[in-house]
């Protein structure tokens, strides 16, 4: 199966323009933790809080507050630049600040959207709904078009389910969760949910910077079976032939992160050709996180 499309997704995680962003370290047991970055346009910005943060314009931005008042400091600096225009799509959600370096401990938990403005990690779960074929394998995808109202990527076509992964919760129990508000399916019919690869997207978006860890899953839907969205923030679900919904994915229809959750279902299933698997493995080798899983 030939595709044409260039997977312009591969390139888009990694598009991050490292001299614009400084690093975001927290002060944790003593010690500087790396906890994400900011923007060297953004340190006015941060400037009106002196007390919590040490502003060096060439080593980046500390903060500098006791474990037990850091939350509350998120919460009134995101305030503050969310009605700067600095932080927007407010989601209501919370979401774990964690230690990039060494142990990942927990230093904090912020709004979702505050994470892109501090380019804290997050964590993503997207599911490929399939239909196989008479033979076992898979002949058609369950394609989402997101909502026009969506904040982020309006209209572009998804995963079946996908979204991201709030603080308490696994990527695991998010994707099932997901999978009721997005396609109205039970935990019961995402009981045979199969775990794919880890992939780091690390770009520059227009909301800051999205530094994410995206685990993908792939669940066999039975034939007839008809996904319904219940939460609004799906536009249409269509099953889509397998050639197809690859050709959309590898021409940039769907969203970075849909794409390459695609593209991973197809690598693990081999669904392409070998010389084009051989070519996009090793253009997707910076990406993954962990081994892949093999079902042929």
């Amino acid at each position: 199966m030939g595709l044409s499309g260039d997977w312009p997704a591969i390139t888009a995680a990694l598009a991050a323009d490292t001299a614009a962003r400084l690093p975001f370290h927290v002060l944790h047991g003593g010690q500087p933790r790396l906890a994400g970055s900011v923007a060297r346009r953004h340190l006015p910005a941060l400037g009106r809080w002196p007390d919590a943060l040490h502003i060096d314009p060439a080593a980046g931005v500390t903060l500098r507050l006791p474990a037990d008042a850091r939350s509350a400091f998120f919460a009134e600096a995101n305030a503050g630049l969310r009605a700067e225009g600095l932080i927007v799509a407010w989601r209501d959600e919370t979401y774990p600040v964690l230690a990039l370096d060494g142990d990942g401990a927990l230093l904090a938990t912020v709004e979702r959207a505050a994470s892109r403005f501090w380019g804290t990690t997050t964590f993503g779960a997207h599911c490929n709904g399939y239909v196989a074929g008479a033979d076992g394998r898979p002949a058609q995808l369950w394609v989402a078009r997101r909502a026009y109202s969506k904040p982020t990527d309006p209209g572009l076509l998804d995963n079946l389910v996908g979204g991201g992964v709030p603080h308490g919760q696994t990527p695991a129990e998010a994707v099932v969760r997901e999978g009721w508000e997005e396609a109205g399916l039970t935990p019961a019919q995402m009981a045979g949910l199969q775990p794919g690869r880890r992939l780091r997207v690390a770009r520059d978006i227009a909301e800051g910077f999205q530094l994410e860890e995206v685990h993908v899953f792939d669940l066999a839907l039975p034939p007839g079976l008809r996904p319904v969205n219940q939460d609004g923030e799906v536009h249409s679900l269509t099953l889509m032939p397998l050639a197809e919904a690859l050709a959309r994915a590898a021409a940039g229809e769907m969203t970075v992160d849909a794409s390459l959750a695609t593209l991973d279902f197809a690598l693990r299933h081999g669904l392409l050709p070998a010389a084009e698997m051989a070519a996009l493995n090793a253009r997707t080798a910076p990406l993954w996180l962990g081994s892949a899983p093999v079902h042929r």
